[in-house]
């Protein structure tokens, strides 16, 4: 099985920038689809984006649509999410998940493998 591990959180101003990074070993990231999921305090986890094993195909929930982009390097078996124009409610622990099912996934059970998780804070 794959193990993933998250990095790149951190404490930034809104409108700021992060690029969050998740590095995967144990097996290719190549054979998994990818997403980024959040969970803020209180609230459920939800998902941010998710892209393709080949990385042809990406989708992105509403609420960060324009503002963040996931994108993936099989040869280095990374996969990233580049955030832009932060705002405070972006606020929340993010998480990489691995898909092994045949069609990308766009909830948390579709996901089979997790990582730890890194904190994103974005102060007002």
């Amino acid at each position: 099985q794959v193990q993933l591990v998250e990095l790149g959180g951190g404490l930034v101003q809104a409108g700021g920038s992060l690029r969050l990074s998740c590095t995967a070993s144990g097996r290719a990231v190549s054979n998994y689809h990818m997403g980024w999921f959040r969970q803020a305090p209180g609230k459920e986890r939800e998902i941010v984006a998710a892209i393709s094993r080949s990385g042809y195909s990406t989708y992105y929930a509403d609420y960060v649509k324009g503002r963040f982009t996931i994108s993936r390097d099989n040869a280095k078996n990374t996969v990233s999410l580049q955030m832009n124009s932060l705002k405070p409610e972006d606020t929340a622990v993010y998480y990489c998940a691995a898909d092994r099912s045949f069609a990308l996934g766009y909830t948390d059970d579709d996901y089979d493998y997790w990582g730890q998780g890194t904190q994103v804070t974005v102060s007002s």
